[in-house]
């Protein structure tokens, strides 16, 4: 809907009180703007809203209202027995893997042993073997000599390819447990973090709504933040409004927190999807020069300037019938001609060809 205030509005509530007492006007010359109404309320820039993660109370509170943070600061603390002791024995159980997989891990270390004596076992038992081999091909020493060495021999190489396998396999499980560990760890890390609530970006706290010893609910809202000194105006704009908008267009409104108090700004950004729900679209508009206010949340009615023209010719906009035509009077007769308009709002309508100054506008009866 679009909306015209101040001086121009006071211009048409007289040009309509005279035309009461006479039912004629006439078109006059002045300054017309077309503008677009829409309302809202002004935020901070990057506002967001902080909630719990999980459920506890509060011990400690660590930021309040006004304060500037970074990134990563923390806000409050929530109690965290359970999760603290549960982090606790992750790392202990992390620490106790990884020791067992170093240089010098017990595990590992008996099993290199055990694979050292392995091999100089099968070593000198291949050595006995082959050495008596040779003699039985010379004919010299007994058959079951040789057999009972070739047994010694062939026990010795298992023996050296288990204790060679069941290295492996332990270094396999320890790597295995290793990252089970880890992985536990990093759950119980991030579990516990959820109990220091922390700000996201760097900026100002505009609000801590909790205090030391006040139960939380997880997803519950407990502190709202944004940039420091940046506002942004989140307008809402009809649908029948909405392709007359662009980006840059000058901004005047008011705030609910400052009275009459008239603000500049300028359209920055327009969002593409409507809200279903009151058939609106979001525009967001950035004060211009000086033109600013502390406040946020305070509500606001805007009118976007869409165009203007100085020292037009403009009627009243309820003397206009089906958007193109008037009735006047002419020679002591009255007859409807057709009019060609231009730019239009709530009160007034610019009319390019048609009728003078001097026309003689009829305004319907009953207005």
């Amino acid at each position: 809907m679009r909306k015209i205030t101040g001086p121009l509005a006071i211009a048409i509530i007289l040009i309509i009180s005279g035309c009461k007492n006479s039912n004629i006007i006439h078109p006059q010359r002045k300054n017309i703007i077309e503008t677009v109404y829409a309302s809202g309320k002004i935020m901070a820039d990057s506002e967001y809203t902080v909630y719990a993660l999980s459920p506890g109370s509060v011990i400690k509170k660590l930021a309040k209202d006004g304060d500037k943070v970074s990134k990563g600061q923390v806000l409050y603390e929530i109690n965290n027995t359970a999760p603290t002791a549960k982090f606790e024995a992750a790392n202990e159980s992390y620490e106790n893997a990884r020791r067992n997989l170093s240089g010098s891990s017990g595990v590992l270390n008996d099993l290199r042993m055990d694979m050292l004596n392995a091999n100089i076992k099968f070593t000198n038992d291949s050595l006995q073997y082959f050495r008596l081999k040779n003699l039985w091909e010379q004919n010299i020493g007994t058959k079951s000599a040789l057999d009972n060495a070739k047994t010694q021999y062939l026990t010795s190489l298992n023996q050296k390819q288990a204790a060679k396998d069941k290295y492996n396999s332990t270094v396999n499980d320890l790597n295995v447990s290793l990252k089970d560990a880890k992985s536990q760890l990093a759950s119980a890390k991030n579990e516990l973090s959820n109990y220091f609530i922390r700000a996201e970006s760097d900026g100002t706290v505009y609000q801590m709504m909790k205090e030391k010893g006040e139960a939380v609910k997880a997803s519950e809202p407990v502190a709202l933040l944004g940039k420091s000194s940046d506002r942004v105006i989140r307008l809402a704009v009809d649908q029948q409004d909405i392709n007359l908008v662009k980006i840059g267009q000058q901004v005047l409104l008011k705030t609910d927190a400052t009275g009459d108090k008239i603000f500049k700004a300028k359209v920055i950004r327009i969002f593409p999807v409507m809200n279903e729900a009151d058939q609106t679209f979001r525009v967001d508009a950035g004060f211009t020069g000086d033109d600013s206010q502390p406040y946020i949340h305070t509500s606001v009615e805007a009118n976007i300037l869409i165009q203007q023209k100085p020292d037009a010719l403009v009627i009243p906009t309820e003397v206009v019938m089906n958007g193109d035509s008037v009735r006047v009077k002419e020679d002591g007769h009255t007859k409807t001609i057709a009019i060609k308009t231009g730019i239009h709002n709530l009160d007034e309508v610019e009319v390019l060809s048609g009728l003078t100054e001097q026309s003689d506008v009829i305004v319907p009866s009953g207005q």
